[in-house]
């Protein structure tokens, strides 16, 4: 099998020179190709996706995921963003009530429900005006009003919808992190 720069057909499946490499799994099985690459004395810089910003991530890979870079939602490392930053202040209250509730700090993944809450609470006041729960002409009213909302700010991001955008986020919403010393934390050099 040929990949895009080199060979796969014969073992190590990377070269141990190689500058970096982008591994694409999510959650704890995304440790096993890194962890690979560590045993067989890789040292490059490893990328991985948001999809690992867990603490299993970390739990699992040890001293072998430390260095590891993502670009992610600012909630992931909001200890590092600045306290003036908008999105700080959404995210440390969902963070406070989660824990309230819990007991734990929550994972990043479930603040995108929350955002969507946060979307909804802005939009649901015009669609209502505009008809019943389930009619054609609430639905329609929601999403026109969610399209011309502006600036909403949420726990990964500001949003600002349009007809040809449905995910509304800007550079605001992605932070590169690394992981130092078993954290996540905010990439700075």
């Amino acid at each position: 099998m040929t990949g895009l720069r080199g060979s796969f057909r014969h073992g190590p499946w990377i070269e141990r020179d190689r500058a970096m490499i982008t591994i694409w799994p999510v959650g704890g099985p995304a440790v096993l190709p890194q962890a690979t690459l560590s045993d067989q004395g890789y040292k490059g810089r490893v990328y991985q996706t948001h999809g690992v910003a867990t603490d299993d991530f970390i739990r699992l890979g040890k001293e072998k995921v430390e260095g590891t870079v993502l670009a992610a939602g600012p909630m992931l490392v909001i200890d590092d963003i600045p306290a003036d930053d908008p999105i700080k202040k959404v995210a440390m209250t969902y963070i406070n009530a989660y824990q309230k509730q819990f007991g734990d700090r929550p994972a990043t993944f479930g603040a995108n429900t929350y955002d969507s809450g946060l979307i909804l609470q802005r939009a649901i006041p015009a669609a209502l005006k505009a008809g019943k729960p389930g009619t054609e002409a609430f639905r329609s009213a929601l999403r026109d009003t969610i399209e011309r909302e502006r600036e909403i700010v949420g726990c990964q991001g500001v949003f600002n919808m349009s007809p040809t955008n449905h995910n509304g986020m800007d550079e605001r919403a992605r932070v590169l992190v690394v992981v130092r010393q078993g954290k996540f934390r905010l990439l700075t050099d």
